[in-house]
C-alpha cells in the first residue's frame, strides 16, 4: 500500500475493520506519525515495523482486529497496557471522544516519550502515556470500560481482569492467540483466536 487511504482500504477488503467509527479513526489517525524515519516508506505495509529496544508497531491488520473485538465507543474509560509508539492510544482516544479517557502505559522510558511526543501530533485532550510503576495496569484510575495489551502473557492475568467495570471487555494476546475476555456478573466469558505473535509481557 502506498498511502494511508489504500491501507484502510485493504483492511476494509479484507474484513479487518468492518466498524464505522472504527474506520473513521484509521482514516485519521495516520500511522506514518509513529513510525521511525528510517521506516517511513514501509508504514502502509501489512507488517510489524521496530520502534527501537526490541519493541514494534504492531501490523494494521492485527491492531484494527483487536480494536473490533474490543468495541470501543465514545466516553469509553479505556486502558492500553505496552502502548509503545502510541498508535493504539491514539486510535482509542479518537474513537472515544472528548468525553472518554485513554490511559496508555510504557514499561521503557525511552518508548514512553516516543509515544508522547507522537501523541502530541494530534492535539488530545483525552490521552496520556504514563510510565509503568512496575505493577500490571493502572489502577489508580481503574475500573475501565475496555483494556488493550499489545504483548502477550502466558496466561490471563487476573491483575487485569480485577481492573474492569462489570460489563467491560479485555482484549490480548496469550501466547500465540488473541483472547476476547468479557466481564459479567457471573464471571468471565473467553473467546480465542489463533496464529498471532507478539513480544512479551514484561
Amino acid at each position: 500500500m502506498r498511502d494511508l487511504k489504500q491501507l484502510v482500504a485493504y483492511l476494509v477488503k479484507n474484513g479487518y475493520l468492518k466498524t464505522n467509527n472504527i474506520i473513521k479513526a484509521f482514516e485519521k489517525i495516520d500511522r506514518k506519525d509513529f513510525v521511525l524515519p528510517e521506516y517511513q516508506s514501509e508504514t502502509y505495509d501489512d507488517y510489524p515495523l521496530p520502534i527501537g529496544f526490541g519493541q514494534t508497531i504492531s501490523q494494521p491488520s492485527t491492531v484494527a482486529f483487536m480494536i473490533e473485538l474490543l468495541r470501543p465507543k465514545k466516553g469509553d474509560n479505556i486502558l492500553d497496557v505496552g502502548s509503545g509508539s502510541g498508535w493504539t492510544t491514539a486510535l482509542l482516544a479518537e474513537i472515544s471522544g472528548g468525553s472518554g479517557i485513554v490511559w496508555g502505559v510504557e514499561l521503557m522510558p525511552q518508548l514512553a516519550e516516543f509515544g508522547r511526543g507522537n501523541l502530541k501530533k494530534y492535539g488530545f485532550k483525552n490521552a496520556e502515556i504514563i510510565l509503568a510503576d512496575g505493577k500490571l495496569g493502572l489502577p489508580a484510575k481503574a475500573p475501565f470500560d475496555k483494556i488493550l495489551v499489545s504483548a502477550f502473557a502466558y496466561d490471563l492475568p487476573q491483575y487485569l481482569v480485577q481492573q474492569l467495570k462489570p460489563g467491560g471487555t479485555i482484549v490480548l494476546p496469550i501466547g500465540s492467540s488473541v483472547w476476547k475476555i468479557d466481564k459479567n456478573k457471573k464471571g468471565i466469558i473467553k473467546q480465542e483466536f489463533e496464529g498471532y505473535a507478539f513480544v512479551p509481557l514484561k
